[in-house]
């Protein structure tokens, strides 16, 4: 594809690397000609100085050839205006803007449309990563939660340990062990690598083992591979940025939370914006204050301020002075694997967030999600099946009949029938069928293109 991605920062330069890597063609549009010098030195894409918003730019960029613009500027009018141009002048086919403000957000049905402003696609990094927060929080002793098919289907990853009823069993054994559930292990991280599992694989002790269920199994399935961790009360938020804010508004009525922020002008607009959450100006790295505000008795302590550093090194202090459980927002994609599992519990990447939504936009095929799982231990995606068994590789198939290429995987289909939708755990003798939702998961990325054909439907079904 000919991707435009306006603006070179931390979500355009890393949209740019993961999405050069795939063969796309691309061009990046920044003001900043140093930021493009070293994004052009270190991957292989064209660049053009300018300003984002301006149609001559755009021509530079070659706007009329494009398929698709993803404008993440630091500035919400600004991608909003560029996508205006693009379907204006250029009729861009897909359009996708970074919105940032809630406000934009909240009246998305009625401003967002052809006739009005024309964005395809709103991503809002801040709300992907509180969602994501959010469902850890939700899931107590997860390492991982990713929603599929509309949260119908849920992928977890747990740590197995010491004592678990599964812990030094054969996967195949959980059929046994819990014949009124249906899951499935997706893939297993272990001592480094990712592992494709067979039935006669047997979990270890500090696995992480990544599962999929439907959404009402997911505590039981969890209770097999570790024990269960009480349900969460007190939250310390370090940092009331757009993140700390939107996480807080979400929780704050059923937790007891505590908002750590420096800025004290910041501190009163919390503070007007909240209404049950307790506001503090202070430094997440002051031990004294974290000692006073009880740090011991706090369940989940979450540094989400917009340093990488101070979000490492608070994390590290609350863990040492006694806090069960700490996540760190990381921006730096070479720190998340160098942190993750140590002393911090959960290093929370919002450029995975963020590029596992675009990525349903640049691929082929009727690929819905695009996650990636903790580690790289996997790539897991949701694609729907179009055709019959004449137009599709994989419609009236079994799964065991369908060519996957190896270390890739079906782990679960959703299907609407006559009583509403249906969640299957994948074995070999499953059929698949037309507009069947496929969660299909690959140890090896490289394998994408491959399957992206394999779902493809023949011109015949047309």
């Amino acid at each position: 594809m000919k991707i435009i991605i306006l603006g070179a920062g931390q979500v355009g330069a890393n949209i740019a690397e993961h999405l050069a890597r795939e063969q796309n063609d691309i061009t990046v549009v920044d003001n900043s000609a140093e930021t493009l010098r070293e994004l052009r030195d270190r991957l292989d894409i064209r660049v053009v100085i300018g300003h984002a918003s301006h149609p001559d730019v755009l021509e530079q960029a070659n706007i009329e050839d494009a398929d698709l613009l993803i404008a993440v500027t630091a500035n919400d009018e600004v991608n909003m205006v560029a996508c205006q141009i693009a379907y204006s002048l250029y009729r861009t086919p897909i359009k996708i803007a970074r919105i940032r403000a809630p406000v934009f957000a909240h009246y998305k049905d009625k401003l967002f449309r052809n006739e009005h402003s024309p964005v395809d696609v709103i991503i809002s990094p801040e709300q992907l990563v509180s969602e994501y927060i959010f469902s850890l929080i939700e899931n107590p002793g997860a390492l991982q939660v990713l929603d599929f098919a509309e949260g119908a289907i849920r992928l977890v990853a747990v740590k197995a340990y010491h004592g678990g009823p599964l812990v030094g069993r054969e996967l195949r054994f959980m059929r046994q062990h819990m014949p009124n559930i249906d899951t499935r292990v997706a893939a297993i991280y272990r001592r480094g690598q990712a592992i494709m599992p067979e039935g006669h694989t047997v979990i270890e002790v500090d696995d992480e083992v990544f599962f999929i269920a439907a959404r009402g199994d997911i505590r039981a399935v969890m209770s097999e591979m570790r024990r269960s961790e009480k349900p969460y009360k007190r939250i310390m938020i370090a940092g009331g940025g757009n993140i700390g804010l939107r996480l807080a508004k979400k929780i704050e009525n059923r937790y007891s939370i505590k908002i750590l922020e420096l800025n004290a002008e910041r501190c009163k607009e919390l503070s007007e914006e909240l209404d049950y959450s307790v506001i503090l100006q202070g430094s997440a790295s002051d031990q004294d204050l974290l000692l006073e505000e009880n740090i011991e008795e706090t369940d989940v302590f979450i540094a989400v301020t917009n340093d990488d550093e101070a979000n490492i090194m608070a994390s590290l202090l609350a863990k040492r002075l006694g806090a069960k459980k700490v996540m760190a927002l990381i921006n730096n994609p070479a720190y998340v694997d160098l942190i993750q599992g140590g002393e911090i519990d959960i290093a929370i990447s919002p450029q995975q967030a963020t590029v596992g939504s675009l990525l349903s936009h640049v691929r082929s095929g009727d690929m819905v999600n695009v996650h990636s799982l903790r580690r790289s231990a996997a790539e897991a995606i949701e694609v729907i099946a179009h055709g019959d068994e004449n137009s599709s590789k994989v419609v009236g198939k079994t799964i065991e009949e369908v060519d996957l290429p190896e270390g890739v995987s079906i782990g679960a289909i959703l299907r609407e029938t006559e009583n509403g939708k249906e969640v299957l755990i994948a074995n070999d003798s499953t059929v698949i069928k037309n507009e069947d939702h496929v969660i299909v998961f690959l140890v090896d990325k490289r394998h994408t293109k491959q399957i992206e054909k394999l779902f493809q439907v023949g011109f015949s079904f047309f």
